[in-house]
């Protein structure tokens, strides 16, 4: 092997290896070895290491927050894999910043630990029951809190939940783990730690002391009590647009000089808004620009709504139109204009303005956000689990609209794009791969809408009543007829020239 081809291999990330990556790198200046954990965040994916760690790392390079390293968990046995590849590289991330105009990378370092994943979850139960740990944050999906999509209201049949209630010491759940800690940490003195959801979820910390406190009370009601009085659920608003790895990032940092088998790639732009409620104490994370505030629903409303929303209204276009990414999408002038339209006179009327942001400021900025060529984020991605998505993110948008007498045909309209999406085929004749738990269902569903457009609505668990209001049903019939009979496009138009 040549000189100049050892120059060129990626340099394997790792504790020793810190100092020999590229200058270019920014790198963690703390010393690894001497931090403590005072944290436990289940749900290792890419969101969380570009967002959450990153605000800690950031803080830890100031000096600041080294008796708060995170620990990682996760409870599906594919959370092992990630596990072993985080630990080959001594739990350090590098994440690659891609803007329009240019892009940088950094490799962070407040994780260092990843607990195995295990039936029964011992090991992390015992983690979570430490006297050091402070804080247990979440990132496990909008759709894996074990509520009911449209009433909110906890699943208390689910399977998984009636295993752990029947066996509380031996969860399946990471909520089951929870409570199993927080009982050791009840019987034994330790205290309360606080539970932080960092999912997209209206009033998520609300929404995981629901899912917590109810949990435990089917089997122990007494330390239910004491979770609810005791512990603390901070609500939060996060954001960041983060795609998923895949050979386009791993060629990215390959390119920086390093082999990593986790790269993350994002976007500049991050948001937190955090409630200031911790029972045990908390980082400084306003030191490094998060926002900690009484008030984080406004903030919620806004990026959920419009952000997370327009998000579900430009990916069934982009599905069934064939455009892989969400900048693909946007580059669509149709599909661009319709999240524009839709989050403008269907969205923003029900969306307070924020301290420096108002909804119609907001709308832009998302548009730019979405529009960057750089982050590859495919439009199969956030279409995900829209069984779960349309609930959260585009269905109280819709019921505001009936109550306030504003429109929500556009809102009719993306849910028709949906129905449509959900048959299983986009307009090309290519097929779309399973994208939902729910998938055959929705499937056989939407093909009965093909002939009786009702028969989508009249799921109600997504949809609950909004079949028997006819002015969301009337044109989402209307939609649909129109876009199994004249196309996606067809049916965009009519609606941007309406």
């Amino acid at each position: 092997m040549t000189d100049a081809t050892e120059k060129t291999k990626p340099i394997a990330l790792s504790n020793v290896t810190l100092n020999a990556l590229p200058e270019s790198i920014l790198r963690p200046t703390y010393d690894r070895s001497a931090l403590t954990p005072g944290i436990v965040h289940i749900g290792l994916g890419n969101f969380h290491r570009a967002h959450q760690a990153w605000y800690l790392h950031r803080l830890m390079q100031n000096g600041l927050a080294q008796d708060w390293a995170i620990i990682g968990a996760g409870v599906r046995p594919y959370d092992e894999a990630q596990r072993e590849k985080l630990a080959a590289q001594d739990y350090m991330t590098t994440l690659i910043e891609l803007s329009p105009t240019g892009s940088g990378a950094e490799v962070t370092g407040a994780m260092i630990d990843y607990i195995p994943i295990v039936a029964g979850h011992a090991p992390l139960i015992a983690r979570m029951a430490q006297p050091n740990i402070r804080i247990v944050s979440l990132t496990v999906t909008e759709g894996g809190y074990y509520i009911d999509p449209v009433t909110k209201a906890f699943d208390a049949a689910h399977p998984d939940i009636v295993h752990d209630a029947a066996n509380p010491q031996k969860p399946i759940t990471a909520f089951g783990a929870i409570v199993a800690a927080l009982r050791i940490r009840r019987d034994d003195g330790t205290g309360p730690f606080t539970g932080m959801c960092c999912d997209n979820l209206q009033g998520n910390g609300a929404i995981l002391r629901q899912t917590v406190v109810s949990l435990a009370r089917l089997s122990d009601p007494e330390l239910a009590d004491w979770i609810n009085t005791s512990c603390s659920f901070p609500n939060s608003m996060v954001d960041c647009i983060v795609p998923a790895t895949g050979p386009n990032e791993h060629a990215l940092v390959r390119e920086l000089g390093i082999q990593d088998a986790v790269p993350v790639t994002h976007e500049s732009f991050r948001q937190w808004v955090i409630e200031d409620d911790f029972c045990a104490g908390r980082p400084d994370w306003d030191k490094i620009g998060a926002t900690f505030t009484s008030d984080v629903h406004d903030y919620e409303a806004m990026k959920i709504r419009i952000l997370n929303g327009g998000h579900q209204v430009i990916c069934g276009a982009g599905e069934m139109l064939s455009l892989d990414t969400i900048a693909g999408c946007m580059a669509n002038p149709k599909v661009a204009a319709l999240f524009s339209k839709i989050a403008r006179d269907d969205i923003a009327p029900h969306v307070k303005p924020v301290p420096g942001m108002t909804p119609q400021d907001y709308i832009p900025l998302i548009s730019r956000r979405f529009s960057n060529p750089r982050i590859v984020d495919t439009t199969r991605r956030v279409a995900f689990d829209g069984s779960s998505r349309h609930p959260g993110f585009i269905i109280p948008s819709v019921r505001d609209g009936l109550a306030n007498g504003t429109s929500v045909t556009g809102l009719a309209l993306v849910s028709a794009i949906w129905a449509r999406m959900c048959a299983g085929t986009r307009e090309d004749g290519t097929e779309i791969e399973p994208n939902d738990p729910n998938w055959g269902d929705l499937t056989r569903t939407a093909q009965e809408a093909r002939t009786r457009p009702l028969a989508w609505l009249e799921q109600s668990q997504y949809y609950g009543d909004l079949a028997s209001q006819p002015t969301f049903a009337d044109p989402f019939t209307t939609w649909l007829e129109l876009i199994w009979t004249a196309g996606t496009e067809a049916a965009i138009d009519a609606y941007l020239k309406a």
